[in-house]
């Protein structure tokens, strides 16, 4: 049976509210938290930090997946892990030595993601795929949440399927932006194992009821 991971992005949540709005994913079927760090530089936006980050972990009991949309990542692998990320995730775009990057990540302890924006090709990734725990496609462009779900990601995430199948690897498929119910079945059809999904939770009428929806639709 395909059991999809549900991975809410905090960045859509209520930083009026953030407990509340943390203590509602620990409370729901989400599996992880979706945390995204915008520097202004790698994105034209700005997001949280180390401290909002470090007050989400003292209350949340679910994996932290932290995706970060910065310049020169290398910088702080050791930061995050000590803040208590579980998953850390770079974007090929802004890594000159991926590989070196993803053993500095793995040294710390936590499991290694590279992000693809929507422009960038699966093949790039051919010649580190088996060191790569996550690949976190970009389904619309970084920087903003609400923004519409770019159709090619099918193609492209069935493309990174047959690629991690052919290099005997054990690459979990994550999709993050535009994700909802109506395109989170044929998005885990085509290949993909964990969704983000922001704005959609975090607007809805009931969030959890949402979240209970999308794991659902994803479960078959």
């Amino acid at each position: 049976m395909k059991n999809t991971l549900i991975a809410p992005s905090v960045l859509a949540a209520d930083f009026a509210n953030l407990q509340r709005d943390i203590e509602m994913i620990n409370n729901s079927e989400a599996d992880w938290f979706h945390i995204d760090i915008m520097d202004g530089a790698f994105v034209p936006n700005i997001s949280f930090g180390m401290p909002v980050l470090e007050a989400i972990k003292r209350h949340a009991k679910k994996t932290i997946d932290v995706h970060l949309m910065i310049v020169k990542p290398d910088r702080y692998i050791k930061t995050f892990a000590e803040l208590g990320a579980n998953i850390l995730t770079v974007h090929y775009e802004a890594c000159t030595h991926l590989h070196r990057t993803l053993q500095a990540i793995k040294a710390e302890g936590m499991k290694a993601g590279v992000a693809l924006n929507p422009h960038t090709s699966v093949d790039l990734l051919e010649d580190v795929i088996q060191d790569i725990d996550l690949v976190c496609m970009m389904s619309v462009n970084p920087g903003f949440g609400g923004q519409s779900f770019i159709e090619n990601t099918y193609s492209k995430v069935a493309k990174l399927k047959e690629l991690i199948i052919r290099k005997n690897a054990a690459t979990l498929i994550e999709i993050d932006g535009g994700v909802t119910n109506k395109n989170a079945k044929q998005l885990v059809e085509a290949g993909a194992d964990v969704l983000v999904a922001g704005s959609f939770v975090f607007k809805a009428e009931d969030p959890t009821l949402t979240i209970a929806d999308l794991k659902k639709i994803t479960t078959f």
